[in-house]
């Protein structure tokens, strides 16, 4: 069985974040991490890898310096990684993003996809189902358990207060919850044989099939109004009443927000 994983190198939030004078981020400026989703999309594939002998391909799209997710990957046991990287990408929104992505897949051979549900810093959880429509495969969203049988993968996928168990003939992409499992550390060995390994970097040049209409900041029909840092709250009201008004005051404010 061969696996192709998909993860975003996104900012740790933790440290802040900047902004490029056309809204979109400044990726190059700001500390980064793999996106949780994704991480746990990978321990995923990874825990296939060691049930069923499976080939794990890890997929990135990003600036030069991605190849560190990648790394980062192969040292907790992917075996093989790819990084799509040209300044014509730049910018992309979800569309252009998934776009890309399903250009880059059409090279490899795979049984399943797996992508994180959503990036945190986008929150938008489209990219992955883009993908299966460009490559015209089934998703199953939301993965909170995955399981093979055969040629077919049975997910358990979450909503709301239960799960529904879903059944689809691969080829197949999956789209993995942060909950769905605690991926595995790195080892000194991975770290080692990863920074060994070859990284296979790719360029609009290699993507097949797609439009350059349909790339990079050109090709994103999102269009940023405005971005911003955190916004700083204010002060809030403050009053000072004995308890019989502070009840009182409390469930009018509460009855104006229509939360009771």
């Amino acid at each position: 069985m061969k696996i192709v994983v998909c993860v975003k190198q996104v900012p740790d939030t933790a440290g802040g974040v900047k902004f490029n004078p056309d809204g979109t981020l400044d990726r190059g400026a700001m500390l980064t991490i793999m996106n949780p989703d994704d991480k746990a999309g990978l321990e995923a594939a990874l825990r296939l890898k060691d049930q069923y002998g499976a080939e794990v391909t890890v997929v990135t799209m990003g600036l030069p310096k991605a190849e560190e997710v990648l790394r980062e990957a192969m040292a907790m046991g992917a075996d093989k990684g790819v990084l799509v990287t040209d300044r014509v990408l730049g910018g992309a929104d979800t569309w252009a993003t998934s776009t890309t992505i399903a250009g880059a897949i059409r090279n490899l051979d795979y049984d399943l996809i797996i992508t994180g549900r959503q990036a945190i810093d986008g929150d938008t959880a489209q990219v992955g189902p883009q993908i299966s429509e460009h490559l015209d495969i089934p998703v199953i969203s939301y993965a909170q358990d995955i399981k093979i049988e055969g040629d077919s993968v049975i997910v358990e996928r979450q909503y709301e207060d239960r799960y529904h168990v879903v059944k689809a003939k691969m080829p197949c992409l999956i789209t993995a919850l942060s909950e769905l499992n605690e991926p595995r550390y790195m080892t000194p060995g991975g770290i080692f044989d990863a920074y060994k390994q070859e990284i296979t970097v790719w360029g609009r040049a290699d993507l097949k099939d797609v439009d350059d209409a349909n790339l990079g900041l050109k090709g994103s029909p999102t269009k940023i109004a405005k971005a911003s840092d955190k916004v700083r709250k204010g002060a809030g009201e403050k009053v000072s009443l004995d308890p019989d008004e502070s009840v009182s005051y409390i469930v009018d404010k509460l009855k104006v927000k229509h939360v009771i």
